[in-house]
């Protein structure tokens, strides 16, 4: 996969998060009683609205400016993040942050670092999720079985679990969506504790902003989905 640039969510962090899956449905056409069926398929694609982001400083400022000029409107691809929060399946039912593990030895890393260890673990399990599959088995190492409604992403597609289909030990099968965009292979470990999202500017001028009379201003930015990148790998 390629390199892509990531939204740093620890300096440019906004008010508010809001992701909302855009479904895709079909229509029937009007009945003769004025009733439009409507069914429902398994596409759709996210839209993450970031609220109200503190740009004050040189650091912020410079930083916006530069995602800004690199993304150049609705052409550019970027990484956005969703901060963890108590929906997702923490064992405690709490948020919980990623703790810190060192060598077996005690050791650390040179700079006086440790691996990072999410607070949930959780793997693909059974067979491999094809492109278009509208449900996954998922193995459970850390973490709690209850899976409806929480997201997760692999390599920047993000999902959202609906219904828990069966339980068994710690292997549960759900239903996702939006169905699988890339291939998620066997025993593949999926991100829960800090999904993300490929993306696109919502709108070509997203990213526009200014100052007020005290040099401080609040923005906000929408992002949606790059489903045309999955796409062409598909292609």
């Amino acid at each position: 996969m390629s390199t892509f640039i990531h939204w740093p969510l620890g300096l440019l962090t906004p008010e508010s998060i809001a992701p909302v899956i855009v479904p895709f449905t079909r229509s029937g056409g009007r009945s003769l009683g004025g009733v439009e069926p409507v069914t429902r398929t398994d596409l759709g694609y996210w839209e993450i609205a970031y609220g109200n982001v503190p740009v004050i400083g040189t650091a912020k400022e410079r930083t916006w400016n530069a995602i800004a000029a690199i993304l150049s409107g609705r052409s550019g691809l970027i990484v956005v993040p969703l901060a963890g929060n108590a929906a997702q399946p923490y064992a405690s039912d709490e948020y919980e942050l990623p703790s810190t593990l060192t060598h077996s030895d005690g050791s650390t890393f040179s700079d006086g670092t440790g691996y990072r260890q999410g607070a949930i673990s959780i793997r693909s399990a059974g067979a491999a999720a094809e492109i278009g599959a509208t449900t996954m088995r998922l193995r459970v190492d850390r973490g709690s079985l209850d899976l409806a409604g929480a997201r997760f992403s692999y390599k920047h597609a993000l999902y959202q679990i609906g219904q828990v289909l069966s339980v068994s030990g710690k292997v549960v099968q759900v239903t996702i969506t939006p169905s699988i965009a890339a291939t998620i292979p066997l025993d593949s470990s999926l991100e829960f504790d800090n999904p993300t999202c490929l993306c696109h500017l919502a709108d070509d001028r997203g990213m526009d902003g200014g100052y007020n009379a005290d040099g401080f201003e609040q923005r906000s930015v929408t992002f949606r989905e790059a489903t045309d990148y999955w796409s062409s790998l598909v292609a």
